[in-house]
């Protein structure tokens, strides 16, 4: 299983998975991180940390060690020729 964490810029993935506990988990929940949800990565900070994602509508930006623990499910999309 993949993580968000994983994810590259334009990447997307189904949300399977949230192994985080406490009010983290349940804010995640109420900004609607929730399995079954599409989620694409946008990009990294400078640094690397924190990650900025989109999912329904909105930007979202998480710490590195909360993506971590966030599995999903990679989609595959077919690429566009330039032919």
């Amino acid at each position: 299983m993949n993580t968000l964490n994983d994810l590259q810029p334009n990447e997307s993935g189904i949300i399977t998975e949230i192994n985080l506990i406490g009010i983290m988990k349940r804010r995640l929940i109420d900004l609607g991180v929730t399995p079954g949800t599409e989620i694409t990565m946008l990009r990294r900070a400078p640094l690397g940390d924190p990650v900025e994602f989109s999912i329904l509508g909105y930007n979202l930006s998480l710490r590195r060690k909360e993506a971590k623990n966030i599995l999903i499910e990679k989609i595959e999309k077919a690429g566009v020729s330039n032919d």
